[in-house]
């Protein structure tokens, strides 16, 4: 490959990226004849009303006009895109002496990749052809352009209301250990058009389903390294973002946050995605609401994972710990998120932690964080209270399927004392995995407590 032809290639690049700036698909051709450029052009079929403007018909019909001929033998002809079939046949026919193009296009390109129009030997005339020249560049910008039409698209499918943010997708890119495809519903009756964003990994069939949930302030990120110990098993993964939280959609007024809006929530979502099989994955409001659902449908369940949670009846004190917690959340509502998992895990990096404040970069993204604190039923007529007495008793008299508990003993928030209060309230035999340097938020000790998991319920 001779230098020139990458400045060719490079010039084509330049069309490419104003057909981009324009809304069209980004491809950029230019003619050279005897070393210099006579005619440049880029897609805009949109633009110009013409499903015939690809870059290089356009380029084709600007050397013919140059030239004064419509054999342009002495030519050739640089693309950043394989040709298709429709271009060929125009390049074929302008007696082209030769055709570069930068990336393969393997869904409709003709110079190789479906087939090959230019060694086709029953046709009079075959033009030299020659792929891959700054494939790299010019696949990179196809690629950006596509990502960020996705993108569009999924916005349009699930439009912003007014009283809603949605934390920007740029403060996720690159992530570390998160490397899932996102999923998204708005049209449950109790979301009234928000978005929820969730996971759904795995075999929709599989004999066994996870059912994550998360706390406050995490989002899903917090069971990457679970979740892959859970696919490894030929399992389904199910991790949702709750409605103020992670890449879900975020009500701008804290008063839009109730436990019973939550929990409804829930309970249409698992009823949407027809989730049986399932092992319950709950930590911190995870288990708050999470408890509550399996009585509205027990033939759904076959298990539960329990992490450092509580059921809050209402008719019990809530922990010191937890009245603490509150009550810092009270004084300081714009409490550094990265910090508070930085201190609490120290094996964490700075990305991780980062990762965690991804989803809340000012304080308009944090009403959810704000409210979910005062809402955890206190006094026997809160909110979520009355429910989740009926959660105790069905999981007292009625759970019959399998229970493992991990503590994180370092918690003081809803630590050994918490979770052996909440132990006791729960049917049957209660398998319990103590961890005496895991704080809070037990799913960081993942990949150990997914294996002991799997072997638990495959029992």
């Amino acid at each position: 490959m001779s230098t020139s032809d990458q400045d060719f290639m490079r010039a084509a690049l330049a069309q490419a990226q104003e057909a981009a700036a324009a809304g069209e698909v980004p491809v950029g051709a230019v003619v050279v004849r005897h070393g210099e450029i006579i005619a440049r052009g880029r897609n805009s079929p949109i633009t110009a009303h013409d499903p015939t403007a690809h870059a290089e018909i356009v380029a084709l019909r600007a050397a013919a006009q140059a030239l004064g001929n419509y054999r342009l033998d002495d030519c050739e002809l640089f693309v950043t895109l394989e040709p298709c079939a429709m271009c060929s046949g125009a390049m074929l026919h302008s007696r082209l002496r030769r055709v570069v193009f930068g990336a393969a296009d393997p869904k409709t390109g003709v110079a190789g990749s479906v087939l090959n129009l230019f060694h086709e030997p029953r046709l009079n005339h075959q033009t030299a052809v020659q792929g891959g020249v700054l494939a790299d560049e010019c696949g990179a910008l196809l690629s950006a352009f596509f990502r960020q039409r996705r993108g569009q698209q999924r916005q349009l499918a699930h439009p912003l209301r007014d009283d809603a943010l949605r934390t920007p997708e740029a403060r996720f890119a690159g992530l570390p250990d998160y490397p899932w495809s996102p999923r998204h519903l708005s049209d449950l009756p109790s979301l009234d058009g928000l978005r929820l964003h969730y996971l759904d990994e795995g075999p929709t069939g599989a004999a066994r389903t996870w059912l994550c949930l998360h706390g406050n302030p995490a989002w899903s990120y917090l069971y990457r390294k679970m979740i892959p110990g859970f696919l490894a098993a030929g399992d389904r993964v199910v991790a949702p973002d709750l409605i103020g939280f992670g890449k879900s959609d975020k009500p701008k007024k804290d008063q839009w946050h109730s436990f019973t809006r939550h929990r409804q929530v829930l309970l249409e979502f698992i009823e949407r995605l027809d989730l049986r099989n399932v092992v319950l994955v709950v930590q911190d409001w995870g288990g708050l609401l999470g408890l509550t659902l399996p009585m509205a449908a027990p033939d759904r369940y076959r298990g539960l994972l329990v992490m450092n949670t509580m059921l809050a009846t209402g008719d019990i004190p809530l922990s010191a710990g937890f009245l603490d917690w509150r009550e810092m959340c009270a004084k300081k509502p714009d409490y550094d998120v990265a910090r508070l998992l930085a201190r609490g895990n120290p094996q964490l990096d700075t990305a991780e932690c980062a990762a965690y404040a991804a989803p809340f970069p000012d304080p308009g993204h944090r009403a959810a964080l704000r409210a979910f604190p005062a809402l955890v039923p206190e006094c026997a007529d809160d909110d979520g209270a009355d429910v989740s007495r009926q959660a105790r008793d069905f999981w007292r008299h009625d759970w019959a399927g399998q229970c493992l508990m991990a503590i994180g003993q370092q918690d003081p928030v809803l630590g050994e004392a918490v979770m052996q209060g909440l132990r006791a309230d729960i049917r049957g035999s209660v398998q319990l995995v103590p961890l005496p340097h895991a704080g809070h938020f037990v799913p960081e000790q993942g990949e150990h407590l997914a294996a002991r998991a799997c072997a638990f319920f495959t029992r």
